[in-house]
């Protein structure tokens, strides 16, 4: 199982699985769908229930259902399909592995499960998202690699080190991170073992981030620290260096003096 991570828009992500025996494909938060089938699979598979679903296009084989809808499978990889409401009403999740594979088994965790941090609570509340984090995601494998929905990293991470100023796991993670942010690289995937390590929302439980919220009831200390993050300061983009030393050499001078 191969995953082809492909970034769109502002900071959406969206991933071709890859079932590589037949170089047939299933396309996982499709926002751009031509896009992903000029990627050049052998076949495109629609994965029903999708959060966002797969455009109907040249090249786009029928869906693939197998015998129960909500484990679907393409030849060798099997999906788990995991029902996860809070930031929509209708949130999806999507659990992939192959068996008797050396393959990290694949976590699409959409707009639930972000590096470093989880999703708003748009349509739901704290005590869902508590469920899917502890009871649904956080019982899967831990070696699981994370494909999330978005490029949140950065800003994620700090708000982690705003809640655990001492979390060492914190600081590394957020310095690997920036330097991927400033070489344009995704920072997906983790892994959920490295989540419980430095992702604040999944570390209700310890005294750190309890003491950051002020509350020792899980489901509480998660509501404080996603009302928090909601209120977390938007980074000043940092300044394009291209831009800042063409400003140094007085490129920009003839076109201000217009001004």
């Amino acid at each position: 199982m191969k995953v082809k991570v492909i970034s769109v828009l502002e900071d959406n992500y969206m991933y071709l699985v890859i079932e590589e025996s037949t170089r047939d494909a299933v396309a996982v938060d499709a926002a751009v769908p031509k896009r992903q089938i000029d990627a050049k699979p052998h076949q495109i598979c629609d994965l029903k229930g999708s959060r966002r679903g797969v455009g109907r296009s040249g090249g786009v084989c029928p869906p693939q259902w197998g015998s129960d809808p909500l484990s679907p499978q393409f030849g060798a990889i099997r999906v788990r399909c995991l029902f996860t409401p809070c930031h929509t009403s209708g949130h999806m999740c999507y659990f992939m592995w192959e068996d008797d594979s050396p393959d990290a088994p694949a976590l699409f965790s959409g707009d639930t499960l972000f590096v470093g941090g989880c999703g708003q609570f748009f349509e739901g509340t704290a005590e869902q998202m508590h469920t899917n984090l502890t009871q649904i995601l956080g019982t899967l494998p831990e070696d699981t690699k994370i494909f999330c929905g978005h490029e949140c990293t950065v800003r994620n991470l700090k708000f982690a080190l705003k809640v655990e100023p001492e979390n060492e796991m914190v600081k590394e993670k957020l310095a690997w991170a920036r330097q991927r942010d400033d070489e344009d690289l995704p920072t997906v995937p983790s892994t959920l073992r490295e989540e419980f390590l430095y992702n604040p929302f999944l570390r209700v439980t310890e005294e750190p981030v309890q003491r950051f919220t002020g509350r020792t009831d899980p489901v509480e200390v998660l509501r404080v620290l996603r009302s928090e993050r909601d209120n977390f300061k938007k980074p000043k983009e940092r300044p394009n260096p291209q831009a800042m030393l063409a400003f140094d050499w007085g490129l920009f001078g003839p076109f201000l003096e217009k001004k």
